[in-house]
């Protein structure tokens, strides 16, 4: 047979095989398709918060700018020192924010009266013994005068390392808990895991606190718990 004939048949042959949409390889050659199951999951811990946040500020109006600087440096002075004298370290107190403006009052007849220039020093301060919270307070309070705001008593945990292991085997074991029940409503079984992805680590959520006073009138904080949440997601091959 004309070998350029024997050529264009086997060229036909293999256009008409693709044209058909079907290729034909040995069983040795054909791919292997990739199953596998994906999963996401959070494992939360709850912790008592061993430390708490304040936000404080003392704030004054004095005559001029001058004056009322030196009234909120000598209020902040006394605030300062008690914290300091009660247990927190200067290194835990932080000034957030200094400020001055003018301050007016608005009367009907005379309109807009300037009555002088408020100014403010504002504080962010870490106790970290958080039973001495209400302590420290009731310090500030009575240093402050009717000069301090209190913008904010926050408990939070200040080393939540632990608590993150914790969060973190949680997470695997509700993630492989609903693996395998997936895997059991589809008659599967799991193979190994191809990867595993921390989504977050830790996810902190505020408790609810509350602040109130005992019999002899002291200020007590009430901690609560926090939630640590980490969040995971797992891929298991299938078998």
């Amino acid at each position: 047979m004309n070998t350029n004939l024997v050529k264009r048949i086997g060229s036909i042959a293999v256009i008409g095989a693709l044209i058909g949409g079907v290729i034909f390889a040995p069983a040795s050659l054909a791919a292997t398709p990739n199953r596998y199951i994906t999963i996401s999951a959070d494992g939360t811990v709850k912790v008592t918060p061993d430390a708490v946040r304040i936000n404080a500020a003392v704030s004054v109006v004095g005559a001029t700018s001058k004056e009322a600087m030196a009234s909120v440096a000598t209020s902040a002075a006394a605030v300062r020192a008690a914290f300091l004298s009660n247990g927190v370290a200067a290194k835990d107190i932080a000034t957030q924010s200094v400020n001055i403006y003018p301050e007016y009052n608005y009367t009907q007849d005379k309109g807009q009266v300037l009555i002088g220039y408020r100014a403010t020093q504002s504080f962010v301060v870490i106790i970290r013994n958080a039973g001495t919270a209400g302590i420290v307070v009731d310090a500030i309070v009575n240093a402050g005068g009717d000069s301090l705001q209190l913008n904010g008593v926050t408990p939070f945990v200040l080393d939540s390392s632990k608590a993150t292991v914790g969060a973190r085997t949680a997470a695997v074991k509700n993630a492989k808990a609903k693996a395998t029940s997936y895997a059991s409503l589809l008659g599967i079984k799991l193979g190994k895991v191809n990867y595993l992805i921390e989504n977050s680590s830790p996810v902190s959520y505020p408790p609810i606190m509350s602040a109130t006073k005992d019999s002899a009138g002291a200020t007590q904080i009430d901690l609560g718990l926090q939630d640590v949440t980490v969040s995971i997601t797992i891929q298991w091959a299938l078998l």
